[in-house]
């Protein structure tokens, strides 16, 4: 069975026209809306002289055409290279460069950084700005520079009928630039096919898989009981791309937050004004300030209809977790796992009693690895890597040297990914994560996980946030240290009012043996800890 991205979701939009796709502050836009504005997209593209398998990069804030130009260069069967929007010209000299991009969307503010570096990126010719309201001579000279066409000009010369743009295939391109937490960014490649089984639902997350692209059509709920998702990931990040299509392909309504900053009440007022089924957060970073928000709220901000509260991209706290879920008892916590390399991985949804941390239920194709490619015996207390096989990607792009050491074959000849992320697999088959190995700190031997470390310190009433690095120690080669932000209000705790709190929660040689007190912990825009920036703090190498 063939199952393309473009396809699926143009089986969608026919089934439910009418409703409502995409609500992104004053856009709101039909299913028909949607489709029809992507394939002026597509159809512009092709015109552009765009091929089938070119790649095609997007350079936005989160805003309505962030979204149908993604739908639309998938519809005219290319790739989407995702861009950071905090870059800086370095970052998006080697980005261009390395993807290969042969055009790129992009928002006026960005216009003088592009014309700086496009002279080195000889595959980029075909810019389409999208206007911002940016009213800056050096981003009007950059676009003329350019050459850009202006994004409405470019829909509204184009013709909206999907004819030519097909027969697609399920080995079209999905590509998902990553970051991580060393190196520079590497493009993760998955066929169509692929990434909609791993990471987009499949056709409905607890729901059977489909068989045939058409049966699609016969999971999309009647109107007034569709999915209505607010969506608070940048669509550059795949947290924010997997929300988002996992809500299109139900025939749902994604409800994307716009703001340039994170502004937790307002989070609560749109939620309640779109009659939000669903708030997505990434981690602490979104998720403390909005639990402590809801204190806030007016009374007539009526957030009774909200469900759920889901994370993905990055593991919530336990203290987190049972606070939200105390000042909001009738409403899910979903903590979900997952990787650029790996899709959807597992979730935890704790319903009673304290939340557990970062163990996860995952699917049968999840697994713990062990130092000879074999799985790890349930319950053995044996460290492992985690592990999928199945639905997974064809490698990394331009480094075939990483994608040998990630991707291996075992024994008996099934094909495997490993991202780095060491854990433990439990007798009934859950697993726990323990960290990434990158950031892994060795002290006297022993391996110790920052992430386990910080959940312990944000459990300390004084933490809002916290960030966990090694340092050398002439004894034990690494030292723990902490970076700690304090919760407004509190006094400042001491190294040893934090060491007493943590060794409530973790064994000795875990316990940080230096603090630094920030007044702001800096988080990646998804919401990930910045560890080269805690690192440099921690060593005194910030002013």
């Amino acid at each position: 069975m063939e199952f393309n991205l473009a396809d699926l979701f143009e089986i969608v939009a026919d089934t439910c026209p009418d409703r409502t796709a995409l609500v992104a502050s004053d856009v709101r836009l039909t299913y028909r809306e949607l489709d029809e504005r992507a394939t002026r997209v597509a159809q512009h593209l092709r015109a552009a002289g765009v091929v089938p398998g070119d790649w095609v990069a997007v350079l936005a804030w989160n805003r309505a055409e962030w979204i149908e130009a993604q739908h639309g260069i998938y519809k005219a069967r290319n790739a989407v290279v995702n861009i950071n929007y905090r870059y800086v010209a370095e970052e998006l000299r080697y980005l261009l460069d390395n993807s290969d991009a042969v055009a790129i969307f992009f928002e006026r503010a960005f216009a003088p950084m592009l014309a700086e570096v496009v002279g080195t990126t000889p595959k980029l010719r075909h810019f389409v700005v999208i206007e911002d309201g940016t009213d800056d001579p050096a981003a009007d000279a950059a676009v003329v520079a350019l050459g850009a066409v202006e994004y409405e000009a470019a829909l509204a010369a184009a013709s909206p009928s999907r004819d030519g743009l097909g027969p697609r295939s399920p080995d079209d391109l999905y590509v998902l630039y990553t970051g991580g937490t060393t190196g520079m960014p590497k493009g993760v490649m998955w066929r169509a096919e692929d990434i909609f089984f791993a990471a987009l639902g499949g056709g409905g997350f607890g729901q059977t898989p489909i068989t045939t692209p058409g049966e699609l059509a016969g999971r999309v709920p009647p109107d007034g009981s569709e999915l209505r998702s607010m969506v608070n990931a940048p669509m550059m990040h795949g947290g924010g791309q997997w929300v988002s299509w996992i809500t299109f392909y139900s025939g749902g309504t994604v409800i994307l937050n716009v703001d340039h900053h994170f502004d937790p009440e307002k989070v609560w007022r749109i939620a309640a004004r779109e009659r939000a089924l669903t708030v997505m957060v990434v981690g602490d970073a979104m998720a403390r300030p909005l639990t402590e928000a809801i204190d806030r709220l007016p009374a007539d901000v009526d957030i009774s209809g909200v469900v759920s509260v889901g994370s993905g991209g990055s593991i919530l706290s336990p203290a987190i977790k049972n606070e939200l879920r105390a000042k909001l008892p009738n409403v899910f916590v979903l903590d979900s796992f997952g990787a650029s390399e790996t899709g959807a991985a597992g979730s935890v949804m704790d319903m009673d009693g304290p939340a557990q941390g970062p163990r996860f239920t995952v699917n049968e194709q999840m697994t713990v690895l062990g130092a000879d490619w074999r799985p790890v015996a349930p319950g053995s207390g044996h460290q492992g890597m985690l592990a999928r096989r199945g639905h997974i990607p064809l490698g990394y792009w331009k480094d075939e040297e990483k994608t040998a050491a990630t991707f291996v074959t075992d024994p008996d000849g099934v094909r495997w990914v490993i991202p780095g992320d060491h854990a433990v697999i439990e007798a009934d088959g859950t697993i726990t994560m323990l960290g990434r190995g990158s950031v892994c700190i060795n002290s006297g031997g022993e391996k110790i996980f920052p992430e386990e470390v910080e959940m312990a310190l944000k459990a300390h009433p004084a933490v809002f946030d916290a960030v966990v690095v090694g340092v050398p120690d002439d004894r034990f080669v690494e030292r723990v240290a902490a970076i700690v932000q304090v919760r407004a209000g509190h006094p400042v705790p001491t190294l040893a009012e934090l060491q007493e709190s943590c060794r409530a929660h973790i064994a000795g040689y875990k316990v940080p043996r230096e603090v630094h007190v920030t007044d702001v912990v800096p988080r990646t825009p998804v919401g990930k800890p910045d560890y080269r920036w805690a690192k440099r703090l921690a060593l005194g190498e910030t002013d």
